[in-house]
């Protein structure tokens, strides 16, 4: 954590990326500075990623002075990274007020994806998920999800000299609990102001919020949706994910309807296969009927196990056979395999938590 001192300092000045363009146009303006000056400062900010205004080379010093003295840039910094076998990269993430959230490189033969958080904890609660079991501190700002884009990109060029190519929001938190600011760090990420990369290349999974999922749809969103499901009857999904109390499959299954009329997007349902639980045919066959709701594909994953977890993953001829059962029904099924579970940066198992026997950079 950051001392008193530290902290007292920091929040006498003003965050500027939490400025839009407008505003800070109109800060700039009371400095007696001209109106493109913002243009080129936001440019630093979300374009070049700019983390200190002595990198604004083509502002003078006096105006550079000026915005240190009144202004900050809360950016985000590794404070450890664990590599694992099979390439995998697992970043503990310290924001500007000592808080650490997870973020994680993904690479493969054809893509480098970023995994990236939402939220410091999560308040959801799921039973097979290590995040579920941290009290959720706060929602991330928008900069500190860009920035976390950011840092993962610079890992997947100088680890792999390849640019990143995808970006998950399947870290830490539960993205639609941060509407605003997973939305606003999008429009960064994706927007030609900022990184430019492509819209379609995003996916945000939920664990179900229903309202937020139809106001997805209101808005319009082009990039990508998946549903955390993991089971297609409400019995056993109440029992895993207790959100599903008060966001039934029914509830959840209409409002992924009305998010697809709204923009024509596929879903994608995610479905973690356990051992005696939700891995029988007649499992897959209630996935089947709740896929009608609407166009989808499903992605079957193998359970990860965490401490204390009561959960076992299912035996490589059930998970199979339920793939094979999907499409033999014309649903489109893929198996991922884990990646970085050596290190506990596979899916379900982001904790803040360090695993010493991995190779330490």
């Amino acid at each position: 954590m950051l001392s008193l001192q530290d902290m007292q300092a920091d929040t006498i000045k003003k965050d500027i990326r939490s400025m839009s363009l407008e505003e800070l146009s109109q800060a700039l303006l009371q400095l007696g500075e001209k109106p493109f000056r913002a243009k080129q400062i936001y440019e630093w900010l979300w374009k070049k990623s700019a983390w200190s205004f002595d990198q604004m080379s083509n502002l003078s010093v006096e105006l550079r002075k000026n915005l240190s003295e009144g202004y900050c840039i809360n950016h985000v910094s590794v404070h450890e990274k664990q590599i694992s076998k099979d390439g995998t990269i697992k970043n503990s993430l310290r924001l500007f007020d000592g808080y650490e959230v997870e973020g994680v490189l993904i690479p493969t033969e054809t893509r480098m994806t970023a995994c990236v958080s939402s939220q410091v904890g999560c308040s959801l609660t799921c039973k097979f998920c290590a995040t579920g079991t941290l009290e959720r501190k706060r929602n991330l700002n928008a900069d500190e999800i860009y920035d976390e884009v950011v840092l993962l990109s610079r890992q997947a060029e100088q680890y792999y000299q390849k640019p990143l190519t995808n970006i998950v929001f399947m870290g830490m938190g539960e993205p639609l609990l941060n509407y605003r600011n997973v939305l606003l760090a999008i429009d960064k990420i994706t927007g030609t102001h900022g990184l430019n990369m492509a819209t379609d290349r995003i996916t945000v999974s939920t664990a179900g919020i229903a309202k937020m999922i139809k106001q997805l749809g209101d808005d319009q969103v082009k990039f990508n949706l998946a549903l955390s499901l993991h089971a297609a009857n409400d019995e056993k999904r109440n029992r895993i994910m207790p959100i599903n109390e008060s966001n039934n499959l029914h509830v959840l299954g209409e409002a992924l309807a009305y998010f697809y009329a709204k923009t024509k997007n596929m879903v994608t349902f995610e479905y973690i296969v356990f051992k005696d639980l939700n891995d029988t045919i007649a499992d897959a066959e209630e996935l089947f009927q709740f896929s009608k709701y609407v166009p989808s594909k499903v992605n079957l994953i193998e359970y990860n196990s965490i401490d204390g977890g009561e959960f076992q993953n299912t035996s490589g001829n059930k998970l199979h056979r339920f793939k094979a059962y999907l499409e033999d029904k014309g649903l489109t099924a893929t198996i991922r395999r884990s990646r970085g579970k050596d290190i506990d940066a596979a899916c379900g198992q982001l904790a803040n938590k360090k695993n010493k026997d991995a190779i330490l950079n």
